[in-house]
């Protein structure tokens, strides 16, 4: 953006005045902006999934107070780096209404729906860049199997403990000698089929419904999850439970928990305005399905189970720390620093120091 480039061209924030920083969708003028960043905001909502994998691990974590800890702290560093920064540096290096780039987004250009239609490759591709766009798309494959293989691991411990629960077919809770839940892997691969349906235009609208679907399911287990923290927030208060002598807490709490609930109710009930007019059956429920599914399941359970919601003062905030304590304090094995586990990656390898506890 300074002139390094091979057409020396210093453009700097060009397009944030020409065309602008906000494309128009679905009406003109301010209005239209706003509509444009909606429809960015679902989008992303859908991709920005996973930090609360991280707590999946935590069952199979070698150290879970240590590594658990650093893990979640990563995250926000992970999340403003490759979704706010690279936000900022699709909008500096390519304007939205770049012709090519919108035949590759809508489907009717060469490449579209695969890597060469990253708006880093078609960027690097107009300023003369030869070599950057092979590793742009390096790296997006390494990230597409990263992403698969986390998905893939969840969903299979997802559907293992449900079954260990009686909430799944008890085929699902079979582990082989190792430990894998096998029926369980294969179960979730199987939705990985699924990812056919973009071979065909017309199955691609079916995708899109489920993409939809997911979203809408996502937002609602966020929903949950920030539910989750306010209740657990309110028994460590009134059981007297320092949160800061935990292994990690956060911070500028409840007020977070509370902006994130409001803007997380807000996208649930807004995901899927464009459906009301002209009125899209099939858009609206692709788009509201979960939202009056979710609650239908959760209030059933609780009558046909007669299951109550537990008062905060009678929560068990301890559960089954003292044995995890035990477990750590047991391991004679000191924990593994992160650039330490990389340099083990290619064969380079220190010496660990022994410890009798952590």
């Amino acid at each position: 953006m300074v002139g390094g480039n091979p057409q020396h061209d210093a453009y700097g924030f060009r397009y944030w005045s020409d065309p602008g920083p906000f494309a128009e969708y679905l009406s003109t003028g301010h209005l239209g902006q706003f509509r444009g960043f909606l429809a960015c905001l679902y989008v992303a909502a859908f991709t920005i999934v996973g930090p609360e994998y991280i707590s999946m691990a935590a069952a199979e974590a070698k150290h879970p107070t240590i590594y658990i800890k650093a893990a979640y702290k990563t995250v926000y560093y992970r999340l403003c780096l490759f979704f706010i920064v690279g936000a900022l540096a699709v909008s500096v290096v390519i304007p939205y209404n770049n012709e090519e780039l919108r035949d590759l987004w809508f489907g009717s250009g060469e490449g579209s729906g695969s890597a060469a239609g990253s708006p880093y490759v078609l960027a690097m591709r107009i300023l003369g860049i030869d070599v950057l766009p092979h590793i742009v798309n390096a790296l997006i494959l390494t990230s597409i199997f990263s992403a698969g293989n986390t998905y893939v691991y969840c969903g299979s411990r997802v559907l293992y403990g449900l079954a260990l629960d009686g909430r799944a077919p008890k085929i699902f809770a079979r582990v082989t000698k190792r430990g894998v839940p096998i029926y369980s892997l294969l179960g979730v691969m199987c939705f990985s089929l699924l990812s056919f349906l973009q071979v065909s235009n017309s199955s691609a609208k079916v995708l899109g419904w489920l993409t939809s679907l997911i979203t809408g399911g996502g937002q609602i287990n966020y929903i949950v999850m920030t539910v989750t923290f306010l209740r657990y927030r309110k028994a460590c208060g009134i059981q007297n439970i320092d949160r800061s002598s935990m292994p990690y807490y956060g911070r500028f709490q409840p007020y977070c928990a509370w902006i994130a609930l409001a803007f997380q109710i807000v996208i649930c009930l807004t995901l899927g305005y464009t459906s009301f007019s002209p009125f899209d059956v099939g858009g609206f429920f692709s788009s509201y399905t979960m939202q009056v599914v979710m609650p239908i399941l959760f209030i059933s359970w609780k009558l046909f189970h007669k299951t109550r919601v537990i008062p905060a003062a009678e929560m068990n905030l301890v559960w089954e720390r003292s044995t995890i304590d035990a477990y750590e304090a047991n391991d004679t094995e000191a924990p593994i620093g992160f650039w330490t586990e990389m340099l083990g990656l290619i064969g380079i390898k220190r010496k660990q120091a022994k410890s009798s506890s952590i």
